[in-house]
């Protein structure tokens, strides 16, 4: 018998030997479900305590690295942080974030804790081995509408005293431009309905916004709207005098875009890292 617990004993420390070397291969670590909001906060209510945490993603054994943070999509109703596997050993740390859901919630509920969610980042990031002037925030389909509102409304991050002129680039994967469509459907308002409110990226559209990179699908395949909408933000940025928002459209891709979009985001980071570390 105590041969066998012996054993068991060796499985065991073996098998965690075994996964920490795994969440370290290529000299990268990954820590999960780290709460990015104060600890009273969190005791309060069981909603943010369950659904307002963080996976991060990063290089060891690195300083003053570069640092995604990543939206999932889901239609502000659903999905799950993620670390994506395109982005995964490219020299830069990824953030996933998980951020509270409607119906459950409401508008601007999960605004906030996107922004709530960059701003640990900010806070923490140096922590870990990044450089706070390399910090981007992205995200596909809902979390592209995540990305644009913390990254051009500024009231949501100067909530935290973070100024919004700080992040380094936005990246939006077939964001909304106009108000959400499940904040919409929230208002009982039909989502062929479009509406421009406070709630619209397009509404906060800025000269001194960050660098703006908009990617979406094919304009005959892409969801109803949705090249339209990025299409009519990048042209009133550029009318407002934002001279580096940048417009991709993936001919032959429908919503679904975001494997040949990811390596045209790894492509737009790196050259604004480069332009960031050359000043």
């Amino acid at each position: 018998m105590k041969i066998y617990k012996l054993f068991l004993l060796f499985i065991l420390i073996l098998s965690v030997r075994y996964s920490a070397a795994l969440a370290q291969t290529g000299e990268y670590k990954i820590e999960t479900n780290i709460a990015y909001y104060p600890e009273d906060i969190v005791q309060e209510d069981v909603y943010i305590k369950e659904r307002c945490v963080l996976d991060i993603y990063y290089p060891i054994n690195t300083k003053n690295f570069a640092t995604v943070v990543w939206f999932h999509g889901g239609g502000l109703t659903g999905g799950e942080k993620e670390v994506p596997a395109a982005l995964k050993q490219k020299g830069f740390c990824i953030v996933g974030v998980n951020y509270r859901l409607s119906p459950k919630v409401k508008s601007p509920k999960y605004i906030e804790d996107a922004a709530a969610a960059v701003a640990w980042v900010f806070n923490n990031i140096e922590n870990y081995g990044g450089d706070t002037s390399l910090i981007f925030v992205a995200g596909y389909s809902a979390g592209g509408y995540l990305t644009d509102m913390v990254g051009l409304d500024k009231k949501y991050l100067a909530k935290h005293n973070i100024d919004a002129n700080n992040i380094a680039g936005l990246i939006s994967l077939s964001g909304q431009a106009i108000t959400h469509f499940t904040i919409r459907q929230e208002r009982g308002i039909s989502g062929t309905q479009p509406i421009i409110d406070e709630f619209a990226p397009l509404y906060h559209v800025r000269k001194d916004a960050p660098p703006l990179v908009l990617i979406t699908g094919d304009r005959e395949l892409e969801l109803l709207g949705r090249y339209e909408e990025n299409a009519y933000l990048m042209r009133m940025m550029k009318l407002t005098g934002h001279q580096k928002t940048k417009f991709y459209e993936l001919d032959g891709y429908d919503h679904g875009m975001t494997e040949p979009a990811f390596p045209l985001m790894i492509k737009e980071i790196l050259k604004i890292a480069e332009e960031i570390g050359g000043k």
